[in-house]
């Protein structure tokens, strides 16, 4: 193997590590808590609390120090203006859309042809825990750690092969991570505009703040619009006038950011300007090098096999 195919590799295995050490610490978590009370296993937002501290707060540490033994290199700072940091969050969103619509259907396709449903596990997850739980954990924190995982400490370490390829790993990583079809190509379609953004701006604040935005319009948003139109739905004459304001707010962001995104999109695609000012090593074959190695092998056969157990194919 020679020394590039290495260094993916060794990414491959950091990342099956980020992976599957969250693991070890929930069989911990989970023991103790049930030594406690067992019930409290069983409420959500006490998953999602003891999910987001196994994935996010304890690993992190422990990959920054996995990472730190590949080659780093520094992006250059440029700064943005807030004009285009809105219209970049509008890029998300219709990014978002798209993504989403693409998976529900293949996701029903497969479920279908399986006559069984296919659930979408960030859908029950929003639904089933606290708004408050969703802000904090879904809008706040899975954005930072999220985009150091797969932005920050990832890009640094493969721009110098490119910024296609960077922006090409990074996208397939954060999708597939997701470990299931419902979110993986609206991660895939977001993991690369927000790779994009990374490079281009050498500052992981903003692919934090667009990640933000557009995970609070997912949980947050998304859960206060439903809950006025089932009140709506329920209910009559002035006690609606509230409701009937959060729709039409909603309504208009929405209508407004598609709209926007979608010229920002057909408009300008032809214009992108990839920095490669960082490219310091050419691969005669990019593709094979990435991902034809043992650790990426791993980590992505470890992804598929998650995919088809949340599809039910594959049964434990």
């Amino acid at each position: 193997m020679n020394e590039n195919k290495q260094i993916f590799s060794k990414i491959g295995f950091n990342y099956l590590l980020l992976a599957l050490i969250p693991i070890l610490f929930q069989i911990i978590f989970v023991n103790a808590i049930s030594l406690i009370d067992f019930n409290l296993i069983k409420n959500t937002n006490i998953q999602i609390l003891v999910s987001s501290l196994t994935n996010y707060i304890l690993v992190l540490p422990i990959f920054i120090y996995l990472m730190r033994k590949i080659k780093s290199v520094t992006i250059d700072k440029n700064g943005i203006k807030i004009t285009q940091l809105l219209k970049y969050i509008c890029i998300a969103i219709v990014f978002m859309m798209i993504g989403n619509l693409v998976g529900n259907i293949i996701t029903t396709f497969i479920g279908n042809m399986m006559t069984n449903d296919v659930i979408n596990p960030i859908e029950q997850l929003i639904e089933n825990s606290n708004i408050y739980i969703n802000l904090l954990i879904i809008s706040i924190l899975a954005p930072i750690f999220e985009e150091l995982f797969f932005r920050k400490l990832l890009i640094d370490r493969t721009i110098r092969y490119g910024a296609k390829l960077s922006i090409l790993l990074s996208a397939f990583m954060f999708a597939i991570f997701h470990g299931n079809l419902s979110q993986f190509f609206y991660a895939f379609l977001l993991g690369g505009l927000f790779a994009y953004i990374y490079i281009e701006t050498g500052k992981i604040i903003y692919p934090i703040v667009i990640h933000a935005c557009v995970n609070f319009y997912g949980s947050v948003a998304s859960l206060i619009f439903n809950s006025a139109t089932t009140n709506i739905a329920q209910g009559a004459g002035m006690a609606n006038i509230a409701d009937i304001g959060i729709i039409a707010i909603y309504m208009i962001v929405l209508i407004a950011a598609l709209f926007i995104g979608l010229y920002e999109i057909f408009a300008k695609y032809n214009k992108i300007d990839l920095n490669d000012s960082k490219k310091e090593v050419y691969l005669e074959k990019p593709l094979q090098t990435v991902f034809v190695n043992v650790g990426m092998i791993c980590f992505i056969l470890y992804h598929i096999v998650t995919i088809l157990i949340s599809l039910n194919i594959i049964h434990i």
